[in-house]
């Protein structure tokens, strides 16, 4: 009867052990072996948990522009880099280094940004 009770408690430590690891997703629907390079205006920007969001308004050749889905990191993680909620706004231009969606569609991982004036900067 212990020895039933001990392996039950060992069972449910180990479940609440694991709960954290499935938590978190990974970033394998993203080439994560190569950069893309866009250039374009802020559409929307959200600074919100688990990851921020910017979407980019970029021009194509033809005239007309694409929006891109552009996934950071989490705020808390942009804050200890130096970044702040306050950093891009809606209308800002911006040049990304990021790893583009594996299906090609409009969609990447954000690896680093450019800002109006100022250097290029981590943003993951």
């Amino acid at each position: 009867m212990e020895q039933s009770r001990f392996i039950r408690l060992m069972v449910s430590v180990v479940g609440l052990c694991a709960i954290p690891v499935l938590a978190h997703h990974s970033h394998s629907n993203y080439e994560t072996r190569e950069y893309t390079h866009l250039e374009g205006t802020v559409a929307e920007f959200h600074w919100m948990n688990p990851h921020t969001w910017i979407f980019l308004e970029v021009p194509e050749e033809s005239g007309e522009s694409t929006i891109w889905a552009l996934e950071g990191a989490a705020p808390r993680s942009l804050e200890r880099d130096g970044w702040s909620s306050d950093d891009i706004h809606v209308g800002d231009h911006l040049l990304v280094r990021c790893h583009q969606l594996k299906d090609r569609s409009n969609g990447c991982l954000l690896g680093f940004l450019t800002l109006d004036g100022m250097p290029e900067k981590e943003f993951d």
